[in-house]
C-alpha cells in the first residue's frame, strides 16, 4: 500500500468517524389531534440533608493533601576566605 493510499484511507476514516448518527426522528408529518400527558417527578429523596455541604467539606479535606513547599534554608553570615583577623 502506498503512502498516498494510507493518507487517503486515514482521512476518510476520520471524516466518517466524526459524523453524528441520528437513531430516531421525532418529527411528525400531519395533524396530531391526540393529547400528550407529561408527568414530572419532583421527589427529592434526600430526607432534608443538603449534600452540597458534604461535598464542600470533602473538598476542604482534600485541600490538606496538596503539594507542600520545601522548607527554606536561611544561612546567616557571609562567605569567608579563611580565618578572620
Amino acid at each position: 500500500m502506498t503512502q498516498r493510499m494510507k493518507h487517503t484511507l486515514l482521512a476518510l476514516t476520520l471524516t466518517f468517524a466524526a459524523t453524528p448518527a441520528f437513531a430516531q426522528d421525532t418529527t411528525t408529518t400531519g395533524t396530531d389531534t391526540g393529547t400528550t400527558q407529561t408527568t414530572t417527578n419532583n421527589d427529592n429523596d434526600n430526607d432534608g440533608f443538603d449534600w452540597g455541604w458534604l461535598g464542600l467539606l470533602g473538598l476542604l479535606g482534600l485541600a490538606g493533601l496538596r503539594r507542600q513547599e520545601p522548607p527554606r534554608e536561611v544561612h546567616l553570615g557571609g562567605p569567608t576566605d579563611g580565618p578572620r583577623r
